[in-house]
């Protein structure tokens, strides 16, 4: 029966209730409310603590990141960073009146996109890479529907020697799913911007967007995308005007890793930090310079320095 009256709109959620569809003990949820501030905001008729819808949607995207890899403590104060319209906006199926797809839009698992981009269907892969962005998150969809897809056209292309035109479309479309998500946030975390660029001749520019993707959205991180084939001297030149907290370059094939550029690159004061990832760097990176295996690596160093 206090799990039937324990609706939003009548006296908010208890601590079981909202243990039980997290999936989070409620041990954990009063820790995250005493040691971060994110707990009930409301109360019952009879004066106990309650969550409501929007912290719900806290909670959730708290346990959202920590499943990712953030530290709690970064979780919690990425979640409470969320807006008001965002806390709150009901998750429904299908699109909203502007056209956004909402969290409740069925996800496709990778093998239904490697089919529609084999058979040419942008809407298709439009739709699902953004259902899986709406319901998961950035990080999620990257790591597990779009390397995965990724990984599968490779290995057909392998395999039968064609298939350039399919690759060619499903990174249309990803990138344009990740384009508009790394717009300058209403309320940055940082004082001095994150770059985030290509080696010079690098032309593999997904993972650098959805590096910034997920530093803008949850994170609040304010980045600038310099884009692939990133000259090292624009490099240097926008290091020197932008005054950034961290750089970040990434390398997917050996013959851009060449480290030796980064030695060159200009110093400031505070010190930048500078961060490389991907398969193609050689060894012998200059001293200070940080490699990262993984996006979540790369997300913690960089959300390091802003702070």
């Amino acid at each position: 029966m206090a799990d039937q009256r324990e609706t939003a709109g009548q006296a908010g959620y208890g601590i079981g209730a909202v243990a039980r569809r997290l999936g989070v003990p409620a041990p954990t949820l009063r820790t995250w409310n005493l040691r971060y501030g994110i707990g009930p905001s409301g109360r019952s008729p009879g004066g106990h603590r309650r969550y409501d819808e929007a912290d719900l949607r806290r909670l959730e995207e708290m346990n959202r990141l920590i499943h990712q890899g953030v530290a709690p403590a970064d979780a919690a104060r990425a979640a409470l960073r969320l807006r008001l319209e965002e806390v709150a906006r009901p998750a429904v199926a299908g699109a909203d009146d502007s056209g956004a797809v909402s969290a409740g839009a069925p996800v496709p698992s990778a093998a239904m996109l490697v089919r529609a981009a084999t058979v040419l269907d942008a809407g298709v892969v439009d739709a699902g890479v953004a259902a899986a962005i709406a319901r998961h998150g950035v990080a999620w969809t990257w790591q597990r529907l779009v390397l995965p897809v990724f990984e599968a056209i490779s290995a057909r292309q392998a395999r039968t020697g064609v298939g350039v035109e399919v690759e060619h479309v499903f990174s249309d479309r990803v990138l344009a799913a990740l384009h508009p998500l790394v717009e300058r946030p209403a309320a940055p975390v940082n004082g001095r911007p994150v770059l985030l660029a290509c080696a010079e001749d690098e032309q593999h520019s997904l993972p650098v967007y959805a590096l910034g993707a997920v530093l803008a959205g949850p994170m609040g991180v304010e980045v600038r995308v310099l884009g692939a084939r990133t000259p090292y001297v624009a490099l240097a030149d926008a290091m020197r005007r932008l005054g950034p907290c961290a750089v970040f370059v990434w390398s997917q094939q050996e013959v851009t890793g060449d480290p030796a550029p980064l030695g060159e690159l200009p110093s400031s004061r505070p010190p930048c930090r500078v961060v490389v990832g991907g398969p193609g760097w050689w060894s012998g990176l200059p001293r200070g310079v940080v490699r990262v295996s993984s996006l979540d690596e790369a997300v913690r160093c960089l959300l390091a320095a802003t702070s």
